[in-house]
């Protein structure tokens, strides 16, 4: 079945199969040297070429030439994506701002305009903002596109890009996919939509009318904190696009080690986020109680401004919100940093979707304050909820701040 499932993709015997089984064999099969039922990995960096390679296209992706061009562990790994974000076509790169910037400088060109969300990961914010229009002469309008509405005001006649990052990047603020695509359709524009707080196990933009599809692999899909990655899943005529600009003219390639890292963490992709979401919910959930806590920002609450938009958008019934909350100490600036300093189990670092759960203290002077709500702007974490036992998680929190007199 294996071998199969490789090349056909999602059904067996006219039946659908579930995302635990595509996640496991999609992308993986028999290698045809040795018999092994994985993968290997393929570090070379070129390829015996054929008895005539003079007519051989140099940039082409499409046959294992040379690595900067494409390669095997590569192909692997958005055979799956592709399918498990129900797009036709997926490239991986070699980091999540590799697959932004890569989609950004393809389907913008001088004199366009994009419009994009108010709150975004700093990366997409500061080439949206500052690079693509300083550089690049590419118009764009930060909005808050929680609101549908501010979208459609935002839209030009040159408008052709609609990107917005659901939930938000830290504040977990969260737009309504459907809607956003309508109103970037009917401008004839295309909506990218982020999607790395969520995971397709959560929700899948593809099927809610989005264009484009971007993960940071380097975070939920790969689960083990240790390989870098991006993906855009979408149409082919776009990937086509993609990897003759970017990939093969840019370099933004992800290294062969780095893919098979990623497409071995995938496998459990299903079960980790199961894990993420019920613990993170949990722990939104207590934290709400605490008298020092301040706000508790997590979609999955019902206290959430946006949960019933959240809840509409999820994939399927075991899906959740993700593992990612943020919420603020009612404390000084130096408080937030006593109770990082207390905790145990907890670790002070960036990124989110790892094994171990990681907190970020985000102070008074962040670049993008001015675009937060009013309750982030005395400082607040930003917490990524690992696959501890949560009640472990909880007692950490608690033994914190009792230890930092907060």
């Amino acid at each position: 079945m294996t071998s199969e499932l490789t090349h056909q993709g999602i059904s067996f015997d006219d039946q659908p199969l579930g995302f635990n089984t595509l996640s496991i064999h999609l992308g993986n099969g028999v290698d045809a040297e040795t018999g092994a039922i994985r993968r290997p990995i393929t570090l070379a960096n070129a390829y015996a070429l054929p008895y005539d390679p003079s007519d051989i296209n140099w940039s082409s992706s499409d046959v294992n030439l040379y690595t900067r061009n494409g390669h095997p562990n590569q192909r692997y790994l958005e055979a799956k994506l592709a399918k498990l974000e129900d797009t036709e076509d997926a490239v991986v790169l070699a980091s999540g701002v590799a697959a932004l910037s890569a989609t950004f400088t393809t389907v913008l060109n001088r004199g366009d305009h994009a419009v994009f969300s108010d709150t975004t990961y700093i990366a997409a914010y500061r080439l949206l903002n500052q690079i693509l229009p300083e550089k690049y002469g590419i118009e764009t309008s930060i909005v808050d596109t929680s609101d549908p509405d501010n979208i459609a005001a935002a839209i030009r006649p040159n408008t052709r890009l609609v990107h917005i990052e659901t939930p938000a990047n830290p504040t977990l603020k969260v737009t309504d996919i459907e809607a956003a695509a309508r109103i970037a359709h009917d401008a004839g524009a295309l909506l990218s939509v982020d999607n790395t707080f969520n995971s397709p196990f959560n929700v899948r933009p593809a099927d809610l009318g989005a264009d484009i599809v971007i993960e940071s692999l380097t975070k939920y899909i790969n689960g083990h904190g240790d390989a870098l990655g991006g993906a855009i899943a979408t149409r082919k005529e776009i990937t086509d696009q993609i990897r003759f600009t970017y990939q093969v003219n840019y370099g933004g390639i992800i290294s062969p080690f780095n893919a098979w890292l990623i497409n071995r963490g995938s496998v459990t992709l299903p079960l980790r986020m199961r894990q993420h979401n019920a613990s993170a919910l949990a722990i939104a959930e207590h934290l709400e109680t605490l008298p020092q806590v301040r706000f508790v920002a997590y979609p999955g609450l019902e206290s959430h401004p946006h949960h019933d938009v959240a809840v509409r958008q999820l994939a399927r019934p075991d899906a959740g919100f993700g593992g990612v909350l943020a919420f603020g100490l009612d404390t000084d600036h130096d408080g937030h940093n006593r109770f990082v300093s207390k905790l145990n189990v907890i670790t002070s670092a960036v990124s989110l979707g790892h094994d171990e759960s990681l907190i970020v203290f985000l102070g008074e002077d962040d670049e993008r304050q001015y675009l937060y709500p009013e309750e982030f702007h005395r400082g607040f974490f930003r917490l990524a909820v690992g696959l501890e036992d949560v009640d472990d998680l909880i007692r950490d929190i608690d033994h914190a701040l009792a230890e930092a007199g907060i």
